[in-house]
């Protein structure tokens, strides 16, 4: 299976646009997500398939790089399949996932040494399978809010000044909760609205604050600002330090004082996570 690195950004590139490809290596992303599925209309699907292998044969040692694939339902995902077929890409994102036997007829049907990142909430049923995935060869677990609402025939998955409706608050919660008890990463979904990258950096905060550890990116000037959003600072990293230095100078403790507070179990806990998300 193919290790990657961190995740804090995974830039979508339409896979019918390869010049976008080329100039998105050098944007700062820690992944691409070369777009076979809504980015790409069907008259240009069987072009997008054929730039996409060609970039992935080319490229593959360069970046991590996924490739959105139809969904298994649809009635271009063979022809994607054929066209991927023993390509070196790092992992295949599935869009309207519904639970670990999505995962697994995935593979079945494109046999391979890759990671799969799930869509994991697009049907209304996929919502009732978010606790069932296993993280074995899953490079993570993301949701969206956009087809499911169309679905179900709702209006919209937003108030009006952005905010997500309950319905979407649970689902969200639940994508989050779903990927730790998999022991994956939680990958926060994209947020539309590209040219307000200070509404982006308090929602990739909020993101971050909530346990997700990366994000999807629609454009490449929201990269920067997603990968600040989940870098621990300086700070952190050395407020985490201290807290798992001061346990380990105190070995059988349960509860000890750090900078005129107490710290415990979950607070070392925290601070080991934090470390590992810095990769430090």
């Amino acid at each position: 299976m193919i290790k990657i690195g961190r995740l804090r950004s995974l830039l979508f590139v339409p896979g019918d646009r390869p010049e976008r490809m080329e100039k998105a290596l050098v944007l700062g992303a820690d992944a691409l997500i070369l777009d076979l599925e809504d980015a790409v209309a069907a008259g240009a699907k069987a072009a997008a398939r054929s730039a996409v292998r060609e970039f992935v044969d080319m490229r593959s040692a360069d970046m991590a790089l996924f490739v959105r694939v139809n969904p298994l339902d649809s009635s271009f995902n063979a022809d994607d399949f054929a066209a991927l077929a023993g390509a070196a890409m790092t992992g295949v994102v599935l869009p309207k996932a519904e639970g670990r036997a999505s995962v697994a007829e995935l593979r079945r049907r494109l046999p391979g040494d890759y990671q799969v990142l799930p869509i994991a909430t697009e049907t209304p049923r996929a919502v009732f399978t978010l606790g069932d995935y296993d993280g074995a060869g899953l490079a993570g677990l993301t949701w969206g809010a956009e087809d499911l609402p169309a679905a179900i025939g709702a209006s919209t998955s937003r108030e009006a000044d952005g905010s997500y409706t309950d319905p979407y608050k649970m689902v969200r919660a639940l994508t989050l909760f779903g990927a730790h008890a998999a022991g994956v990463p939680a990958i926060e979904t994209v947020y539309p609205d590209f040219r307000n990258l200070d509404g982006l950096a308090a929602y990739a905060a909020r993101g971050r604050r909530d346990g997700f550890t990366g994000m999807m990116a629609i454009h490449p000037a929201q990269v920067p600002v997603i990968n600040a959003a989940f870098s621990p600072s300086d700070a952190e990293i050395a407020h985490a330090r201290a807290v798992v230095d001061l346990f380990a100078a105190n070995p059988g403790a349960g509860a000890l004082q750090l900078d005129g507070k107490m710290v415990d179990a979950p607070h070392l806990k925290a601070a080991e996570w934090l470390l590992r998300l810095a990769g430090v």
